[in-house]
């Protein structure tokens, strides 16, 4: 994967200085960015395809959240075009979904394989366009190509059982049939992996998908609808079957209430996930959310410390703070507080700041300045609780949106910081004393998506994974709480969502059952 990050560095820019709103002095435009031409990107990009590509809606810059220098423009969807499309999407399924299921599989092995071939340089317009260090990059696409790949398995294996029936001579058959429209709303900060999470599984299932991606993202939407496209065209299949509609907020309410949407799937924050629910809810319609985490690890005194440090550190300064699985609890044992807390600290000291692109940066910017302002407000409320900054804090003196790594000490488990989740590079550093304390300090939170515990203890270990334990969808011991693996459903609980993603049985969601 390191050889990626040196291999590519003919993709990737060199610092820039101010920002210019100027057509010429856009990114795309500069030689040093002529890679983002091999993505089929121009100064201007249509954000509309639905078997051809256009757009009547307003035009959106987009920036690099490195230097904020202005990248290229998408002409978005205005509601014409969001109209036109679900019609169209809905023509192109019923091509699709009669298709068989295998033969779908391979067409969505074949869009992995295309993901494949642009993987370098598409890692490179995510590194640029989203901010996270170009390792991170190239791991999100591959993220998407391994779904494809798990997809191809899975087209042969969607199925139910026969069961035996009370009847002489009957039996009853669990049929599967897909849903039939899948809408797709991904956030920022995973603007690759999250839609090949849910549009290579419905895909297979026999849906087709309507993708809107972040608006600050636009880039990327219209790069991977691009390659995707070419795969679909290429297998005579309709190109509507993976629409794009890139849209604010209001082609976004306009997917959560129509009803031609047979299932909605929702990534972003708790706020925006709940207006979504209730709108999705009051036609009877399905939903899948995945919203926020206020994700917690847990040092037991037994710990092996010399696996806490690297993982609290990965665990809360990858990707700048910015998953949804990112750390932002740290509950230590208080035998161990002041030794962990010593050595953590050292530990951030030593994490290189830098351009995303360049190979030996560990940790970039925040995706926006309004993300600075928030990290900055959360900080400053952090210090009227009572808290104690150890490290960071401050926003660093250079271009781009760029904030230290922040540890912070001295709160109470249920300060009211402590229960908001920030989508900022801050860890609150807590001190416990006994086991069934901490599980329920771990509970406590609005959110349960993804917790960790470190312990030799196994007696201790299964009570984590059992009925009392942790309440989240994803549950760890002696590993980082970011990270998880496409085999496994992908998701949380509580205000979190509820929503499963990727893995194991999560494809039931996007088909319909009948007995």
């Amino acid at each position: 994967m390191l050889g990626l990050r040196v291999a590519a560095a003919a993709l990737l820019p060199l610092r820039c200085g101010a920002p210019a709103a100027a057509m010429s002095t856009l990114l795309v435009s500069q030689p040093r960015y002529a890679w983002l031409r091999e993505l089929g990107l121009q100064e201007e990009n249509p954000g509309v395809y639905n078997g051809r590509w256009g757009g009547g809606g307003q035009v959106v810059t987009t920036f690099c959240p490195a230097n904020n220098q202005p990248i290229a423009s998408v002409r978005q969807a205005n509601l014409e075009d969001y109209e036109e499309t679900v019609k169209k999407a809905k023509e192109a399924w019923k091509v699709w979904a009669d298709i068989p299921a295998p033969k779908r599989g391979e067409i969505v092995r074949q869009i992995g394989d295309a993901l494949r071939q642009k993987i370098k340089v598409l890692g490179s317009l995510v590194s640029l366009e989203m901010g996270k260090i170009f390792v991170e990059g190239v791991g999100e696409v591959q993220e998407y190509v391994d779904v494809c790949d798990y997809a191809l398995g899975l087209s042969r294996m969607i199925g139910g059982p026969v069961l035996p029936s009370e009847r002489p001579g009957h039996a009853l058959i669990e049929q599967w049939n897909p849903l039939g429209l899948v809408g797709i709303i991904t956030a920022f900060n995973f603007p690759v992996a999250v839609y090949g999470w849910n549009s290579a599984i419905a895909m297979i299932c026999g849906n087709a998908c309507i993708w809107k991606g972040a608006p600050t993202t636009s880039l990327i939407s219209v790069a991977v609808t691009k390659i995707i496209a070419k795969v679909l065209e290429d297998n005579k299949v309709p190109g509507a079957i993976c629409s794009l509609v890139c849209g604010g907020a209001d082609i976004g309410t306009a997917m959560a209430r129509d009803e031609r949407m047979d299932l909605l799937s929702f990534t972003g924050s708790t706020k925006v996930g709940k207006q979504v629910a209730l709108m999705v809810q009051e036609r009877f319609g399905r939903s899948l959310l995945e919203l926020g985490g206020n994700n917690a690890i847990i040092v037991f005194e037994d710990a092996d410390l010399n696996l806490v440090i690297p993982s609290a550190l990965f665990a809360a300064v990858g990707t700048a703070g910015q998953r949804c699985t990112t750390v932002r609890r740290l509950f230590l044992h208080e035998s161990i507080h002041d030794e962990v807390v010593a050595k953590l600290a050292k530990a951030y000291a030593q994490v290189r700041i830098g351009d995303p692109w360049d190979s030996d940066t560990l940790y970039g910017p925040l995706h926006t300045r309004e993300a600075v302002k928030m990290f900055l407000d959360a900080v400053e409320q952090a210090k009227q609780q009572g808290g104690s900054v150890v490290c960071g804090g401050k926003v660093i003196n250079r271009p781009g949106n760029y904030v230290e790594p922040t540890i912070v000490t001295g709160l109470p488990h249920d300060a009211p910081i402590v229960h908001t989740e920030t989508f900022a590079p801050i860890l609150y550093v807590l001190k416990f004393k006994e086991e069934e304390e901490v599980f329920a300090w771990n509970n406590e939170v609005k959110q349960g998506l993804s917790s960790s515990i470190f312990t030799k203890d196994l007696g201790r270990i299964f009570r984590w994974l059992g009925p009392k334990g942790s309440d989240c969808g994803i549950v760890n011991v002696n590993i980082p709480t970011s990270g998880a693996e496409i085999g496994g459903a992908f998701g949380g609980e509580k205000h979190t969502g509820g929503g499963r993603e990727s893995g194991s049985d999560s494809w039931k969601l996007y088909m319909r059952r009948s007995t």
